[in-house]
């Protein structure tokens, strides 16, 4: 099925955002990869939000994007208090888990990059977790690969966090042979056990981040951005209209 990039899109603090489903996006995506047509992913979260309000080129860089997936249950929040045809969260680390199942049932080509903030025997033993549990898939590491920019792609995971890996994206988008490239953050360290996540309760009633911040407490910086998130958002309903 071909994208409706226009239709069913919120607009939140001046990023675009999909109003869809995971079944959705993964038809979308696998037809996608069949047409072998160029695709860019990204997930923003509320403090993806916030700090494309400080930065007009990380919220132009977040508009770029074909499919933009609500990875933040705040965000779903902020469409309903704004009006916005957004009705639930899609989870970038679900979608993830899809596309390699998908790899590995077609064989695919996926390439990793930025993954465990560049430590050499970390993210191999990550990929060969990854290849033990995917074994259809050809999963490789795209730093670690010769010539990696002559080959040829199904699917690149970038995830070197927030900002960078869609900068990287961008920059990369015309240079390496590949059909779709998503920004993924810490997702691959969910699905190979370096980072345990959030029992399916917990994720389904969108408390997955302050099960992150129990087991992560270093992150409770990073939560401080929700409540500028909400200011924000109340600003944009209320006074900007």
């Amino acid at each position: 099925m071909p994208s409706k990039k226009s239709e069913n899109k919120a607009k939140i603090l001046g990023v675009g955002v999909d109003s869809t489903s995971l079944d959705k996006v993964l038809k979308e995506i696998y037809w996608r990869i069949k047409k072998r047509k160029k695709t860019v992913v990204f997930t923003p979260n509320p403090e993806f939000l916030v700090y494309a309000m400080k930065s007009p080129s990380f919220r132009e860089t977040l508009n770029f994007a074909d499919i933009s997936l609500p990875d933040g249950i705040g965000l779903v929040w902020a469409a309903k208090l704004l009006g916005q045809p957004l009705t639930h969260r899609v989870s970038g680390a679900d979608l993830v888990e899809k596309l390699l199942g998908l790899a590995n049932e077609k064989h695919w080509r996926v390439a990793v990059v930025g993954a465990r903030r560049g430590m050499i025997e970390e993210r191999r033993r990550q990929r060969e977790i990854l290849q033990k549990k995917y074994p259809g898939a050809k999963i490789a590491i795209l730093e670690d690969t010769p010539g990696e920019k002559k080959r040829r792609w199904e699917i690149i995971f970038a995830c070197q966090g927030m900002g960078k890996q869609e900068g990287w994206i961008v920059e990369n988008l015309n240079k390496i042979s590949a059909i779709v490239f998503m920004g993924i953050g810490g997702s691959l360290d969910f699905l190979t056990g370096f980072t345990p996540r959030a029992p399916f309760f917990i994720r389904k009633i969108g408390f997955e981040w302050l099960f992150r911040l129990l087991i992560q407490p270093w992150r409770w910086r990073r939560q401080l951005s929700l409540g500028k998130f909400i200011w924000l958002v109340i600003r944009q309903k209320f006074i900007e209209g």
